[in-house]
């Protein structure tokens, strides 16, 4: 987690331009919507239009486009010409979904490119695509824009590009809205990192860490069962969700009161009940799961309801663990579920 001190060190660095501070930290620059490495030559912005990250992901899933001065992603003298070639690409269509075919059409090995992506950014180059992908939608959720002027910030000389990726990520394009069912989506920041949540007027239906994987078919099978688009907003249950939550990591909450819709069929519920139970500061074996709900048998279908959780947090799947008293698996990642896990130990007994 950047803290307040790291962002004046970084900005620090950013103004002399420090070498040392290279693949430390990635600057997003508000005004302009790229993101820049430490060294970058480019005028320097003012603080208060900095936006500070750990990672290239971080930055692309908050909407930031790699700059075209620096090469945050392409400098030649750290990656290769396989990485350049593929990352402008990406930059030519964002909104691409990325298929073995497009590889082959680009004469470039997939495997080739998965192993390259990984060892120099954490991240695979599909992973890197959908982020690039994500980011373009989840700028209308975070910032609450038009949709002319998200276009436009973009890059997009017409409305297609932009209304394109937002449709692939939330199912309809914004101007063609009014006639389904509504969802609404807002961006919460965490200290854990940013997160997506989806609810209705009543109830909280999605609450996921915006980097998870599979996040974009969560959303496609949400909008599928619920039958409805989802478009930028608040409700009162998302307004609800974003003050508990910021009470629960300040160690103030252990118990949601958010309205929550829970999708999922019998067993899940039942699985997911069970869950809740579990208090703060205490952790279950998916066999202990099993046994609780006298399914004994069941402990791998428990694991799967685990990982079928889209009320992350709230439904607290973290507090599962291993027999052995390994982590486990941990949609969010396992570094976030050892915080989760450690923090709410800290949490003041009643």
């Amino acid at each position: 987690m950047i803290t307040a001190e790291n962002k004046k060190e970084y900005y620090e660095a950013l103004l002399a331009k420090n070498t040392e501070y290279e693949g430390v930290f990635f600057v997003g620059v508000k005004t302009t919507g790229v993101f820049c490495r430490p060294t970058c030559p480019a005028r320097k912005p003012k603080l208060e239009n900095c936006e500070f990250f750990e990672s290239a992901q971080e930055a692309l899933l908050a909407s930031f486009r790699p700059c075209k001065r620096c090469r945050p992603l392409s400098h030649p003298n750290h990656v290769s010409k396989l990485i350049q070639k593929l990352v402008k690409a990406v930059e030519e269509n964002p909104e691409k979904r990325w298929k073995d075919k497009d590889f082959e059409e680009l004469a470039v090995d997939a495997s080739t490119a998965r192993r390259q992506f990984k060892k120099r950014f954490g991240m695979t180059f599909v992973e890197y695509a959908r982020a690039r992908r994500m980011g373009l939608a989840m700028k209308q959720i975070r910032k609450g824009e038009a949709v002319i002027e998200a276009q436009l910030s973009t890059g997009y000389e017409s409305s297609s590009g932009f209304r394109d990726a937002f449709s692939r990520i939330m199912g309809a394009a914004p101007s063609k809205l009014g006639q389904s069912s509504i969802l609404k989506a807002a961006w919460l920041d965490s200290p854990l990192g940013p997160m997506l949540a989806i609810a209705n007027e009543e109830a909280l239906y999605l609450l996921e860490f915006v980097d998870r994987r599979g996040l974009e078919r969560e959303i496609e099978r949400l909008r599928r069962k619920t039958k409805s688009a989802i478009i930028p907003g608040h409700t009162p249950a998302i307004n609800s969700i974003e003050k508990e939550l910021d009470l629960y990591f300040k160690g103030q909450l252990k118990e949601f009161k958010t309205s929550i819709c829970l999708l999922g069929s019998p067993f899940q519920k039942h699985v997911w009940a069970e869950l809740v139970k579990i208090p703060p500061g205490e952790t279950r074996s998916y066999s202990e799961i099993a046994n609780a709900i006298k399914r004994p048998t069941a402990f791998r279908a428990v694991a799967r309801a685990n990982g079928a959780n889209q009320l992350a947090i709230i439904i607290p799947c973290h507090r599962v663990i291993n027999s052995n008293g390994e982590l486990g698996g941990y949609g969010g990642g396992l570094t976030r579920k050892e915080w989760l896990i450690k923090h709410e130990t800290e949490l003041p007994r009643k």
